[in-house]
């Protein structure tokens, strides 16, 4: 896997066009989830790929995440009893986005997202297992409470060797005892490892086997569960088939002969190195992401600060498959990201650090409101993250809600946590979050509102109101404990509503949550076998898209967990798929009309390979 290698055929270099260093198949550029994938499929395929990554890990955001995919109709999930059908998305999906352009997408998602799953589980070790009841995001027909949501196995990182510190860590907010990855079923347990037998001895063999991980040398647990354990089994299972990635190179420029993407260049650690491609190009380098020109011209008005795209994620594919004459869709409903409310952590030295995504477990339970710098309630704080973030945009037009404060009594926070601040705390250890400035406290509302500098007047006034109906179990406003993903992830032993209850004794609390978005949902066109379109609604020839350098097949909207992953894994199957047909009919494709430069690969993005020699800190 050394950059420097120049020969990964076995042929000598003479063999090679001339114009190149190296010669492949499939060149997939971009080691998260989507392009792990798609090399994984070209090698179980007998492509000769080649994967490139600009970072010196695999995993990219897809490490860091929950690991779910939407897989409506999968088999795991019928075998374990579960009920769901395709056609019952189709329902959903057209209820939620109605009828368009990208219906075609959709359709070729849902037809094959199934047989994608058991493909990977028959030829590799990327496994899944039903997540039982998942609710879809959103109360609409079709909709499923189970069944369509499939988790990764838990995977063992001793098995990678020392190839385990290739694998991306996720966010330290989400490691226990600074290394250790617990899941949602794990936490009960944990918390409560003291009240019973049994959580104690589950809870001390998970200790154990942290303890046992760390003497052994690891950096942390291996024990990889969500994001982790997906993007560690593409990795392993590319090493299996002993596939060569490029760590610390990044592309430079797509190489076109007439008209068609036939290569690219890298630029190494070393050098400039120009990679001819047989049967095409797969991007898949995390979407916009940290692209700064980019963020500002499809994330709204204000970019949001916070992001937990993987950093190496700089929009170096979107940028230069418009230079080869690819389009990216226009933004869509959700201002071009998939968002989370997201709190921002205080590290040591007292610098801002990284930033917790309050995903599911706090907002929901019952006895906690957001609000705005006007004191009001602007949204169901039970939503999905995402829709929870589209209240925030929409609210912040009227009052500033950048950032919303979650408000709550100090006995909430000893219950159920909040953000960072983990259930089971004790009130006295809630002292280091403040001083920190991470969380907020008062005896009363009217001293919390200053310290957040919200109006005490309006917070007083929403608080009550919020109250009298939240005696009864009725939201009025918001609705809030409505749907069946409200409630399951409130608690089910508040009656009558799992998800309210007044807010009346203090001392009370209080948190500032930020957007965040998760990943990209505006990307390039492409069609239903993740080929690049230009402006026109005509493939690039030879350029391919999926993860986040593909534009969202849910035009802006979030059906429920995995809706980015789902697709990533889909369309890396479809797009080699679609090469490896080019490759059976023995044809190349080319543009309909010739590139006026003739058959000499050009450069598409930068002036020349020249230019590239002489300024290597540009190409970087």
């Amino acid at each position: 896997m050394n950059s420097t290698l120049i020969n990964l055929t076995g042929s000598p270099a003479s063999a090679l066009n001339a114009t190149y260093d190296r010669e492949v198949d499939l060149l997939v550029v971009g080691a998260g989830a989507a392009g792990m994938g798609a090399a994984l499929v070209a090698a179980i395929e007998g492509l000769e790929v080649l994967l490139c990554e600009a970072s010196t890990q695999v995993g990219g955001t897809a490490a860091t995440s929950a690991g779910t995919v939407w897989i409506p109709g999968n088999h795991q999930s019928r075998m374990a009893g579960y009920d769901d059908t395709v056609d019952a998305a189709r329902e959903y999906l057209r209820a939620l986005i109605g009828s368009n352009s990208r219906d075609d997408l959709r359709h070729a998602y849902l037809e094959h997202a199934p047989q994608v799953i058991d493909y990977l589980r028959q030829n590799s070790k990327v496994e899944f297992v039903p997540c039982g009841m998942h609710p879809d995001y959103q109360d609409l027909p079709g909709a499923a409470a189970m069944g369509r949501a499939l988790a990764p196995k838990a995977f063992d990182g001793r098995t990678l060797g020392k190839a385990f510190a290739r694998v991306r860590a996720p966010i330290s907010e989400f490691l226990v005892l600074g290394g250790m990855m617990a899941g949602k079923e794990d936490l009960p347990r944990l918390i409560g490892r003291f009240r019973s037998l049994p959580n104690f001895l589950y809870s001390a063999s998970l200790f154990l086997r942290y303890a046992a991980d760390r003497i052994m040398g690891y950096s942390r647990g291996t024990r990889l569960l969500m994001g982790n354990a997906l993007v560690a089994r593409l990795f392993a299972s590319l090493r299996d088939r002993e596939v060569p990635i490029l760590f610390e190179t990044r592309l430079v420029d797509l190489l076109k002969e007439d008209g068609a993407v036939v290569g690219v260049a890298l630029q190494t650690r070393e050098r400039i190195e120009r990679v001819r491609a047989r049967h095409g190009v797969i991007l898949a380098t995390g979407g916009i992401a940290h692209d700064n020109a980019m963020r500002q011209a499809y994330l709204p008005s204000r970019v949001p600060t916070h992001s937990l795209a993987c950093p190496s994620n700089q929009g170096d594919g979107l940028r230069l498959a418009q230079g080869a004459g690819g389009a990216i869709g226009d933004a869509p409903a959700s201002s071009g990201g998939f968002w989370t409310p997201a709190s921002v952590t205080r590290m040591r030295g007292k610098h801002w650090g990284g930033v917790f995504p309050h995903l599911s477990l706090d907002r929901a339970k019952p006895g906690l409101i957001a609000v705005n710098a006007a004191g009001r309630r602007f949204v169901n704080e039970a939503a999905s993250y995402h829709d929870f973030v589209l209240a925030m945009f929409a609210s912040n037009l009227q009052a500033p809600t950048v950032p919303a404060f979650l408000i709550c009594e100090q006995r909430f926070v000893t219950r159920y946590g909040l953000g960072l601040v983990y259930p089971g705390v004790k009130a006295s250890d809630l002292t280091k979050h403040e001083a920190e400035g991470y969380l907020f406290r008062a005896s009363t509302l009217s001293e919390l509102a200053e310290k957040i500098k919200v109006s005490a007047s309006g917070l007083i006034q929403t608080v009550e109101r919020y109250n009298v109906h939240a005696h009864k179990g009725e939201d009025p406003e918001f609705h809030k404990g409505s749907t069946t993903l409200n409630r399951f992830n409130g608690d089910p032993s508040c009656k009558p509503n799992p998800c309210l209850a007044p807010i009346e004794h203090g001392p009370f609390c209080a948190m500032a949550v930020w957007p965040a978005e998760i990943a990209c949902s505006t990307g390039l066109l492409t069609d239903k076998h993740a080929r690049v379109l230009d402006p026109r609604g005509r493939p690039v020839p030879g350029l391919y898209a999926c993860g986040n350098d593909m534009s969202s097949i849910m035009d802006g909207t979030y059906p429920g967990p995995g809706t980015t992953l789902g697709p990533a894994l889909v369309f890396s199957y479809l797009a080699v798929q679609h090469a490896l047909k080019m490759r059976h009919t023995g044809t190349h494709e080319r543009a309909s009309k010739a590139d006026p430069s003739g058959s000499r690969p050009t450069m598409s993005g930068m002036d020349s390979l020249e230019n590239l020699k002489a300024h290597p800190n540009e190409a970087s």
